[in-house]
C-alpha cells in the first residue's frame, strides 16, 4: 500500500489523526531505492499511523498542513540526495533538470531543503510536536561541516534547522524504538543512532564549532575522530560544542540483519509513483529504480569522494537469495514488466555475499582500509554467490534478462582467484547490457592515492579480460569509465596525461567525466577545503577556479577535430 498523502487517504484506513508526518523534497515513489518510503513501511508495519507529504508548496501552508499535526513527530528528509547537490553543479549552476520531481522540471526541491521544511513546519504549526531529521542530507551534515556552496564552515544542521533531533545513517531500527518511546512518552537520547542539542557535555569532545572555524588543523583532527566512530561495533559516543551548547552524538545504530532487511524488503512496496503526484508528470528516477532489485547495502571501498560508508557503514549487509527471488517474482508480474530486471545490486554491483569476518565480530581496522591501496587479504572475495543468484532469478518465469548496472569493483573480481573469472564470464556473456560501469576515476597515482583508488595497472589487466571474453561470446560490447576532473591534487598537466592515457591505452574518448563536486562528510572535501592532505598533513595544489575546473574536464571530453585530421591527410598527399 502506498502511505496516505491526503485527509481523504487517512480516512479510507480509519486513521483519525497521524502520528508521523514524513515530509521530503523527492517526490513520493514508494520503493526499496527510497529512504522515507523505508521508513515509512516499518513504522507502519509496526503499528504506526504515518503519512508523508512530498514536495510541498514553500509559500503557502496548503501542502505541509494538508495531514494536519502528528501526535508523535515530523520526520525531514531533504530526500535521495544532499539538495544543495540535487540543484547545483559543481560549477555552482543552477541544475534545470530534477530527476525525482514530477515532470523533470528542478522547481519544487528548494536550497538546503531540511532547514526549509523545518522552517516550513514550524511557521504553520506553533509549538508543535518534535522536528525530526533524517536521512542523506542530515546524516552527512550532522557535525559541523564545511560547505561548498557558501565556501565556509557551517554549524551541525540540527542548530541551523532548530529541530528536535536528528536520526543518522540508515535508521532501520532506530527509528521504531524512536517511535516506541515517544509513544510511551520516554526520552529517547539514549538511542543509538540519535543526536541532539545539550547543555552538557558527553562523549569524547571533538573541536569546537568555532575552533575549527579558525583552524584547518583542528577541522582535519575533528573530521578524523568523527570518521573513526561510525561503525557500531567500534564508535563512540561524541560531543562537538557550539557556543554555549552541545551537539550530542550517540554511537551508530546497530546494522539491520539478514532477517531484519529480508522483512523490510517484504513490506508491499507499490513501486510506483504515488496517484496524488502521477498528475504532474513522469519521474525519471521511476525509470532506473523500477524493476530494479537492490540486494545489499554499506561499501567498503572508502573512495575519499565518496560518502556511503559515513551514511550507510563500511560494512556490507545483504539479504537472502529468497527474499530477492521473491522481490523478483513479483516485479515479473507488474504493469508494464517486459520481461528485464534493469539492476541487480547496491552501491557496488559485486559485494553481494561476502564480508570480511574479522571485521563482523570487531569492527573496521583504523589503521588499514580493505581495498587501498591493495585489498586485504582477510577480506577474501568471493563472487559464487552473486552468480548464483543471478541464473536462479533468471531461471524464474516471465524473466527474459538480468542486467548488472550498479558499477562493478574490478580490483575485487581480479582478486577473487577461484570465483572472479567465472564471475565475469557469466555477466560478460548474459548479464551487460552493451555497457559496463567501472570507475578508475584518474590515472596518475599521486592523484588516486589521494581519491583512495587503486593502481591503474589492474584496469589495464581488467579490460583485457573484459575484451577477450566479450570477443568469444560475439558481442560488441564497452567498459564505461568515470573518471573525475577537478579533485584535489589533480592539475591541468595530470588531465592532459589522462587524455593520453584514454586515448593510448583505453582507445577512446570519454564521455562519462564529473568535476569534483565538495560534498559534505568526505576526506576530498577536507582536502579541498585545507589545502593539506589530511593523512600527512602536507600541502596539496587544489583547483578552485571555476573555469580551470571546466578546462581539465574539457581536456579530456574534448574530441579530435576533424577539420585538423582532414588538413593533415591532405599535407601527407
Amino acid at each position: 500500500m502506498f502511505l496516505p498523502t491526503t485527509m481523504k487517504e487517512v480516512k479510507d484506513l480509519n486513521w483519525e489523526k497521524l502520528d508521523v508526518i514524513l515530509v521530503t523534497g523527492d517526490s513520493y515513489i514508494d520503493s526499496p531505492y527510497m529512504g522515507v518510503a523505508i521508513i515509512g513501511k516499518v513504522l507502519i508495519d509496526k503499528g504506526f499511523r504515518v503519512g508523508i507529504i512530498a514536495q510541498p508548496d514553500m509559500d503557502s501552508k496548503k501542502d505541509i498542513s494538508r495531514l494536519g499535526e502528528p501526535s508523535l513527530f515530523w520526520g525531514i528528509t531533504g530526500g535521495s540526495v544532499d539538495s544543495m547537490v540535487a540543484n547545483y553543479t559543481a560549477l555552482k549552476k543552477r541544475r534545470k533538470k530534477d530527476d525525482y520531481t514530477p515532470g523533470g522540471v528542478n522547481n519544487r526541491r528548494p536550497d538546503r531543503a531540511v532547514i526549509a521544511y523545518s522552517n516550513l513546519v514550524r511557521k504553520y504549526f506553533k509549538k508543535t510536536s518534535p522536528i525530526v531529521l533524517g536521512g542523506i542530507e542530515a546524516s552527512l551534515r550532522r557535525i559541523a561541516h564545511y560547505d561548498f556552496w557558501s565556501n565556509k564552515i557551517r554549524r551541525s544542521i540540527l542548530f541551523d534547522a532548530k529541530a528536535n533531533y536528528l536520526l543518522f545513517g540508515m535508521a532501520h531500527q532506530t527509528i521504531i524504538k524512536f517511535a516506541t518511546l515517544l509513544k510511551d512518552h520516554k526520552n529517547p537520547k539514549g538511542l543509538n543512532g540519535v543526536a541532539y542539542i545539550s547543555k552538557e557535555k558527553k562523549g569524547e569532545e571533538l573541536p569546537s564549532f568555532e575552533t575549527i572555524q579558525k583552524h584547518k588543523d583542528q577541522y582535519i583532527k575533528s573530521f578524523h575522530i568523527f570518521y573513526k566512530n561510525n561503525d557500531p561495533i567500534t564508535a563512540k559516543r561524541l560531543c562537538q560544542k557550539h557556543k554555549d551548547r552541545y551537539l550530542i552524538l550517540n554511537p551508530p545504530e546497530r546494522y539491520s540483519t539478514t532477517q531484519e532487511l529480508d522483512h523490510i524488503h517484504s513490506l508491499g512496496f507499490e513501486r510506483n509513483l504515488h496517484p496524488f503526484y502521477e498528475k504532474s508528470g513522469t519521474v525519471r528516477a521511476l525509470e532506473t529504480i523500477r524493476f530494479s532489485i537492490p540486494t545489499h547495502y554499506g561499501c567498503y571501498g572508502e573512495c575519499n569522494f565518496c560518502a556511503i560508508s559515513v551514511h550507510q557503514g563500511q560494512t556490507v549487509r545483504y539479504r537472502s537469495y529468497d527474499s530477492i527471488i521473491n522481490e523478483a517474482k513479483i516485479i515479473s508480474h507488474l504493469d508494464g514488466f517486459k520481461g528485464y530486471i534493469t539492476d541487480l545490486g547496491g552501491p557496488t554491483a559485486n559485494m553481494y555475499g561476502f564480508e570480511c569476518k574479522k571485521k563482523l565480530k570487531k569492527g573496521p581496522c583504523h589503521d588499514k582500509r580493505c581495498l587501498f591501496p591493495t585489498p586485504c587479504k582477510t577480506l577474501a572475495p568471493d563472487h559464487s554467490k552473486q552468480s548464483k543468484l543471478i541464473q536462479n532469478i533468471e531461471k524464474i518465469p516471465g524473466i527474459k534478462k538480468v542486467f548488472i548496472s550498479s558499477g562493478i569493483r574490478y580490483d575485487l573480481i581480479l582478486n577473487d582467484k577461484k570465483n572472479g573469472r567465472t564471475y565475469l564470464n557469466k555477466i560478460v556473456s548474459d548479464n551487460v547490457s552493451g555497457q559496463m560501469k567501472v570507475a578508475p576515476e584518474h590515472c596518475i597515482p599521486h592523484v588516486l592515492n589521494l581519491m583512495g583508488k587503486q593502481h591503474i595497472d589492474l584496469l589495464l589487466e581488467f579490460k583485457n579480460q573484459f575484451d577477450r571474453l566479450s570477443k568469444k561470446t560475439g558481442k560488441k560490447q564497452f567498459l564505461t569509465y568515470y573518471l573525475i576532473a577537478g579533485h584535489p591534487g589533480c592539475s591541468i598537466k595530470d588531465m592532459i596525461n589522462l587524455k593520453k592515457f584514454t586515448n593510448q591505452k583505453l582507445k577512446m574518448t570519454p564521455e562519462q567525466v564529473q568535476i569534483f563536486t565538495p560534498s559534505p562528510s568526505t576526506y576530498s572535501t577536507l582536502m579541498y577545503y585545507t589545502g593539506l592532505d589530511p593523512f600527512s598533513m602536507k600541502p596539496i595544489f587544489v583547483e578552485k577556479n571555476p573555469k580551470a575546473k571546466q578546462k581539465q574536464k574539457q581536456i579530456v571530453t574534448n574530441k579530435p577535430s576533424s577539420r585538423g585530421f582532414k588538413k593533415r591527410s591532405r599535407l601527407k598527399k
